[in-house]
């Protein structure tokens, strides 16, 4: 009897615990949903529900277009570049703050004419090749949607950071601890609001594919812009309403903006950005139009240049540490981001061979985007334990090992699982889809709530670009990896006997390349001998938590 009681005891208390975590980690985050979070939080929206037509684009390049794997990877290189000029576009924002709506509204119209492009390809393609060759209409595309979307998400970023009051409704300063906890949800309900949105499109795109036209989804995507500007519209209307309910109260002009982080106006123009952003442009222009053989990877070292320099003056203000500390995350989560990935190729394989179509690939997505938001939910704690240098090594390791079933796919695994446990290819990509995904955002959450924390009131949308410009580099190198790959092992459509070397190498670069970059720039041996070479009458608690930091 009395062990009955004890394990009902036990039951009991282990299902009281697990209440309490999901209580805290799961239903926490609405409780702290603030309505100044969602305008921002709309414009994450439209950037993830821009997937809804990811699949089509997919199979109308294979069928309609003779364009290559290689040809795809170097487009890519070139459709990431906009990315890089988020630094130089967030100080536009940040001396233009008061006319950042104009912003979201001019990258709803590119973001348009890109989606208008796409209805007349897919619906019209004599009357478009009348004009110019299909090719060149789809690249047009291609690279009209990046810039509509980095020019709204420069402005979505800084209003996060406008999103979190430093003060409670009374005025007075709120606690660190609170600060940091109000950042961390911010930026988890951003990168929920954007896998949310991608999953909300997953499945629902790959379904609709099997029975509508591809020109009525792209006509159907034309409301995703239309979304972001009504976000923008929210945002400035509850800011005035806000304003004008603290003036009623009996609030000064000055307690207003300090409560509602009123932009600095006078925000002075920052010539080293604006100077080198200017010879960022010019520099991509003519060698993107010249005949040069290397004009990619002449452009790639030289924004990395531009955009290192432009870095460095920002941060000379920071104490050394600090800027030794942001220097080394700002290099792992580079080498981390810029590995290259498999190409089109791969997906080209899991259409012909494993036989997988639009309505599949949606569920893939679609799992993958709802586990991406569980695991935000429930590691939301893990991840602020712990530091950006210890997350990526273990996601590193973590990718490589569930690259390992389709790499054993491309050999036959499918084949023996069917053959001796009734399940296939199929079955296999869903489990490793259920076991990858909820680590997708792991890497990035607790670094974007750290910059916008320290983001500077005046500053929010420079600061907070800084970082995000120097790490979106790293996808255009990984778009130039990728395409270095794609040409040492041929993958062209039908043809797949390399296929299984370019996914080894690819993991082996992915495993090897972060974890030693995380060695050489957060050593932690060189901070065990820095600590033991310490004497003895320094040895205060302050000194020995810096030397374990």
């Amino acid at each position: 009897m009395s062990a009955k009681i004890s394990t009902f005891t036990e039951n009991t208390a282990l299902m009281r615990r697990f209440w309490t975590w999901f209580t805290r980690e799961f239903l926490g985050i609405f409780r702290e949903m603030r309505w100044s979070y969602l305008p921002p939080l709309m414009v994450y929206l439209a950037a993830g529900i821009s997937g809804f037509t990811g699949i089509i684009e997919s199979f109308f390049v294979k069928e309609q277009l003779g364009l290559s794997a290689a040809f795809l990877a170097g487009l890519a290189f070139w459709a990431g570049l906009p990315w890089a000029l988020k630094m130089p576009l967030g100080h536009l924002v940040d001396l233009f703050w008061r006319r950042k709506a104009a912003f979201v509204y001019f990258g709803a119209t590119l973001m348009a004419l890109s989606l208008l492009i796409m209805v007349g390809l897919t619906g019209h393609q004599q009357w478009m090749a009348s004009f110019l060759p299909l090719d060149i209409w789809y690249i047009i595309s291609v690279l009209l949607s990046p810039v509509g979307f980095v020019l709204q998400d420069v402005v979505a970023d800084a209003m996060t950071v406008e999103a979190v009051p430093p003060v409670d409704d009374d005025g007075h300063p709120l606690a660190e601890a609170t600060l940091q906890r109000m950042h961390v949800t911010m930026q988890t309900l951003g990168r929920i609001a954007i896998i949310g949105g991608s999953a909300l499109v997953a499945g629902l795109g790959g379904w609709l594919a099997s029975i509508l036209s591809y020109e009525i989804m792209y006509k159907w995507s034309l409301v995703i812009p239309l979304i972001s500007v009504l976000g923008v519209t929210l945002g400035g209307w509850t800011t005035r309403r806000h304003r004008r309910q603290l003036r009623q109260e009996g609030f000064t002009p000055v307690e207003i903006d300090k409560m509602l982080q009123a932009h600095d106006t006078r925000t002075a123009p920052n010539w080293y950005i604006l100077g080198g952003s200017g010879v960022f442009v010019i520099m991509t222009l003519l060698l993107g139009l010249s005949d040069l053989q290397l004009k990619k990877e002449i452009i790639f070292v030289g924004s990395l240049g531009i955009i290192g320099y432009l870095i460095y003056q920002l941060v000379q203000e920071m104490t050394p540490d600090k800027r030794h500390e942001i220097i080394g995350i700002a290099v792992i989560i580079f080498v981390f981001r810029a590995m290259p990935s498999f190409g089109p190729g791969a997906q080209w394989w899991q259409i012909d061979v494993l036989g997988f179509d639009e309505a599949f690939f949606g569920t893939l997505r679609q799992i993958a985007s709802l586990l991406a938001i569980a695991g935000m939910f429930a590691l939301r704690s893990w991840m602020g334990r712990h530091p950006v240098p210890y997350l990526v090594v273990f996601l590193s390791v973590y990718n490589t090992i569930m690259i390992l079933p389709f790499i054993g796919m491309y050999f036959g695994l499918h084949v023996w699982t069917e053959t001796h446990f009734g399940f296939g290819a199929r079955t296999i990509a869903i489990i490793d889809t259920m076991a990858d995904s909820p680590l997708g955002q792991v890497a990035m959450i607790p670094m974007l709530a750290w910059i916008a924390k320290e983001a500077p009131r005046d500053k929010k949308a420079t600061y907070f670009a800084v970082m995000a410009a120097f790490t979106n580099l790293a996808l255009s190198a990984s778009s130039l990896g990728t395409n270095y790959l794609n040409n040492i092992f041929t993958v062209p459509r039908g043809q797949y006997d390399e296929l299984g070397l370019l996914m080894i190498t690819v993991s082996a670069m992915g495993l090897i390349l972060p974890i030693v970059t995380v060695l050489i720039f957060n050593n932690p041996f060189r901070r065990l001998i820095k600590s033991a070479e310490a004497p003895p009458e320094i040895e205060t608690p302050s000194a020995s938590s810096s030397a374990n930091n």
